[in-house]
């Protein structure tokens, strides 16, 4: 399979999102392969989100949003959890697409022992356990897609019927608006 390039990720952060489903992401750690299909997403569209952390403008921790597409932002949350987001869309125009769940499907045996031997359907259901199972941190924060420690390969499209769309979570912050966008997609199954 080809790997998804930054030009790829020139586009609105909604199209993105969607499109990334059914996707493979990969990660070389310490020798080893491990990644899976991308099964949930959510899309974060600029200083007019009210739920994205681009909507206070550009500071040292958004300062990646407004660079150039194909970049990973990654962030940590509660002090505790990774969250995995490739920046989208044109520079100078913050976006982001957050990778939510991947479903595992190589080496898993590595991701079981950074999950600490959580059950398999937990892996990666998860932003923070997809992170914590494919050993991702902010090392890798503003890396390029591009590079070789942690990318994306391209796979055919998924049909819109196997696809779910609705409000993305973990927002309560957010406008009532913002928080009912239909901005999360998510695979129905893996057929």
């Amino acid at each position: 399979m080809s790997r998804l390039g930054q030009d790829y990720f020139r586009q609105d952060a909604v199209c993105v999102a969607r499109d990334l489903l059914g996707k493979p992401l990969l990660r070389r750690q310490d020798g080893q392969m491990v990644g899976g299909i991308i099964v949930e997403t959510e899309a974060y569209v600029g200083e007019d989100d009210t739920a994205c952390h681009a909507s206070r403008g550009r500071t040292a921790r958004t300062q990646i949003m407004y660079g150039a597409p194909g970049h990973y932002y990654i962030y940590l949350i509660y002090g505790m959890y990774h969250m995995l987001n490739i920046v989208t869309g044109e520079e100078g125009h913050p976006q982001a697409v957050l990778i939510r769940a991947l479903h595992p499907q190589q080496g898993i045996e590595q991701m079981r022992a950074l999950r600490g031997g959580v059950a398999d359907q937990q892996l990666c259901n998860g932003p923070g356990k997809l992170c914590q199972a494919l050993g991702i941190d902010k090392a890798l924060n503003g890396m390029s897609v591009a590079g070789t420690a942690l990318w994306l390969e391209d796979a055919a499209p998924v049909e819109d019927a196997a696809v779910t769309a609705g409000p993305r979570v973990g927002i309560g912050y957010a406008s009532p608006e913002d928080q009912q966008r239909p901005w999360r997609f998510a695979l129905r199954s893996l057929s």
